[in-house]
């Protein structure tokens, strides 16, 4: 079984890595182990580079068998995180998660060497978990019981070219909009049930960077074949 440990940014990532990504790829003898940034019993977020590395360095290097991914969202970094600064508000998705994306090895690699980076698979979401869910908004809404919000949810998936272009303001992020209209949203355990009737093979039709994160997680199977 090829073990992958996920860094998670916050409880809403672990739970969906559990509850929607571990039962299909364990199918494919891969096993996913989604943990919180921090120590344990932490909440997660304030993604600091400085708090990633130890991280990545203590799963790579103690086991030398398993690989490393990330499941962050580019709205939540620090402008101090590799990369951030050099994103503009004119760059495509594909060009910020890329730019991080790219900005976070070449930092890694410098302290833990490229031998050990080949084990590393990062993965910067825009803009938030929840945007997963706008995959199908009827679903997402019957997902958290409330149907009387699918005209709602499909309104603003409809003004995206597609969920993960949903945008990065205190205001309208995705979580954000789901709080407005639900009152006492419980991100964890509401997403996660939204996630579960969404579906998994609905998202990566629906979310580009979503699907190449995965594929590139499937992959790691066929190369050791």
């Amino acid at each position: 079984m090829i073990r992958v440990h996920v860094i998670c940014e916050g409880q809403s990532e672990e739970a969906f890595v559990n509850e929607i990504l571990c039962p299909s790829f364990y199918a494919q003898g891969i096993q996913l182990l989604p943990a919180l940034i921090g120590r344990p019993g932490h909440k997660g977020g304030n993604f600091k580079f400085e708090r990633l590395l130890p991280e990545v360095e203590k799963r790579l290097l103690g086991d030398t068998n398993c690989y490393c991914t990330t499941f962050f969202d580019f709205y939540g970094l620090p402008e101090s995180f590799p990369g951030k600064k050099d994103v503009t508000d004119n760059d495509s998705i594909t060009q910020k998660s890329s730019k991080v994306n790219q900005a976070t090895i070449i930092k890694l690699t410098e302290k833990l060497g490229e031998n050990v980076m080949r084990r590393f698979i990062p993965f910067i979401q825009m803009y938030e978990f929840e945007g997963l869910l706008f995959s199908d908004p009827e679903k997402m809404a019957l997902g958290m019981d409330k149907p009387n919000l699918i005209e709602h949810f499909q309104q603003i998936s409809d003004g995206f070219a597609t969920p993960e272009h949903i945008n990065n303001s205190p205001q309208t992020a995705p979580s954000k909009r789901i709080i407005n209209v639900i009152r006492g949203y419980e991100k964890p355990l509401m997403g996660v049930l939204a996630a579960l009737e969404v579906g998994l093979d609905s998202m990566r039709d629906n979310c580009q960077l979503f699907n190449e994160w995965l594929t590139q997680i499937e992959a790691i199977a066929g190369d050791r074949n």
